[in-house]
């Protein structure tokens, strides 16, 4: 165990701005870390605790760091405390109308844009349930930026509207752009700026949940056992021990369920459109052709980014994937619905190809993400075609959902919010 004295120099205290770096720095930690002030205590994990300690200018507080990487801990919590001075320079404020708005945005979001001045973030958010789309783009007239969501809409006449708006900034609050028309985007002017990773861990997890889920049929025994019935037929799994894991899509969050499948006693296949040989000679997976990993996997997980035109990955699992792979095979989809043929997949599923299917994300999900539409009859069939199939789980889009994933979205936007406003490198955020 290590600990750290540090005196709150900021005339600020410890804002919003130095709670989410030391946060961000903390969430990276093998070390669990701890901050005592004013008779509280915090997660250093955890901007919102960090925020409610209270620390004034000249407050102490106390660092207590245990685990095992507490050195390297306390040379990142150090660099942090050194950087988090206010500048010279006197910043506007920079305006953000936020769409698509959820309460659990708002957690994080409303914390660190509280504070103005010196240091700061400087952003004010009017915040807007509505998604964008071509008939709300007009609401972020006489905004300097607009803050969006996966499920949001920015084609050319979308940009378009932005820019007549005064519009110069599109901040992303996710990792994919697809959804923006970055060739309308540059020829107005508008900057794209993105969050290129926030919670790789959270989407790996998540993908195991689901396909263990759907390989166990954990959906099935959960209703079984509320009516009662103790029954195991229609619950046979397999085990994954000593099975064949393909991985298309070794980026990070590819590297990371590759690291899961290896806890699970799984040899692992990757393809990648550029490998990254590291992960070979760290004994972590070997690299095949898409067409190998389709034949040899067991279990299927897909991580590519959604890219389209000729030579993208639109439909990287198609009719002709679908044949390639083996009877009783696994397939799990946290990435990006298109990059999955859906019409392709029920065929497959009628036709008993698959052991099971695990979907946090599908094609024609759009009008669905994150709404409740429980009162409406749905105008499209997508949802009841793919959930009648018994070994198939459907989630909400809901992979990236988990409290260390948000603080750093929230985190990382504003960041790259101040970055714009200060006229600050954007560096791996800008599009």
């Amino acid at each position: 165990m290590k600990t750290l004295q540090y005196s709150v120099k900021n005339p600020l205290g410890i804002h919003a701005r130095p709670a989410a770096l030391l946060a961000q720095a903390c969430t990276d930690l093998k070390s669990s870390v701890t901050l005592e002030c004013n008779g509280y205590e915090a997660s250093g994990k955890n901007v919102l605790q960090i925020l409610q300690l209270h620390a004034a200018k000249g407050s102490i507080i106390k660092f207590t760091v245990e685990g095992p990487d507490e050195e390297d801990a306390l040379k990142k919590i150090e660099e942090v405390l050194q950087n988090i001075a206010p500048k010279d320079k006197q910043s506007r404020v920079l305006k953000v109308a936020f769409y698509g708005t959820k309460d659990y945005d708002r957690i994080f979001f409303s914390e660190l844009s509280r504070d103005k001045g010196e240091g700061t973030y400087n952003v004010d958010i009017k915040y807007f349930s509505s998604r964008l789309t071509v008939e709300s783009a007009h609401l972020a007239h006489g905004y300097d930026a607009v803050c969006i969501f996966v499920n949001d809409e920015a084609p050319r006449p979308v940009i378009e509207s932005l820019a007549e708006g005064g519009v110069k900034l599109i901040l992303l609050r996710c990792a994919g752009f697809n959804n923006v028309d970055m060739t309308a985007a540059k020829e107005f002017g508008i900057t794209v700026l993105r969050v290129p990773a926030y919670s790789p861990y959270a989407v790996a997890e998540h993908a195991m949940t689901i396909i263990q889920a759907a390989n166990r049929r954990i959906h099935k025994s959960y209703i079984k056992v509320k009516d009662n019935n103790f029954a195991l037929s229609g619950l046979l799994g397999v085990d994954l021990h000593n099975k064949v894991a393909g991985i298309l899509g070794t980026g990070r969050i590819g590297q990371i369920m590759a690291r899961i499948c290896k806890g699970y006693g799984m040899t692992v296949l990757g393809w990648d459109a550029f490998p990254n040989k590291k992960l070979e000679e760290d004994g972590l997976l070997t690299y095949a052709t898409k067409e190998e990993v389709l034949r040899k996997a067991d279990l299927i997980s897909v991580h590519a980014p959604l890219i389209m035109g000729d030579g993208g990955t639109y439909h990287l699992i198609d009719e002709a994937a679908i044949r390639m792979m083996k009877e009783g095979v696994m397939l799990v989809n946290t990435s990006r619905g298109p990059l999955i043929d859906a019409e392709a997949l029920i065929r497959g599923l009628q036709a008993n190809k698959f052991h099971a299917v695990a979907l946090d994300v599908y094609e024609g999900e759009d009008p669905n993400v994150y709404m409740d539409r429980s009162d409406e009859m749905i105008d499209t069939d997508i949802v009841a075609r793919l959930t009648m199939f018994p070994n198939l789980i459907l989630t909400s889009h809901q992979a990236f959902f988990t409290r260390e994933a948000l603080q750093a979205i929230a985190a990382v936007t504003m960041e790259n919010a101040r970055n714009f406003n200060e006229g600050l490198p954007y560096g791996m955020a800008e599009v």
